[in-house]
């Protein structure tokens, strides 16, 4: 449990919770069309699961 709770701790996914807290909230004002919310939220999760993705692809082949 403390391992899982060390690897979401860590500098990509606190980014990756700050943008979208952070875009989630301007897309509630009204400052942020729809359309830049979800392109930028989609690059931002995208780019973060494919890391995650990598990594476990990567430790399968040590």
């Amino acid at each position: 449990m403390r391992e899982k709770l060390k690897k979401l701790i860590d500098v990509k996914s606190i980014v990756t919770l700050s943008l979208t807290a952070v875009f989630g909230v301007l897309a509630l004002k009204g400052e942020l069309s729809a359309e830049q919310f979800q392109s930028v939220f989609t690059t931002v999760i995208a780019f973060y699961f494919g890391v995650q993705y990598q990594k476990g692809n990567d430790s399968l082949r040590l």
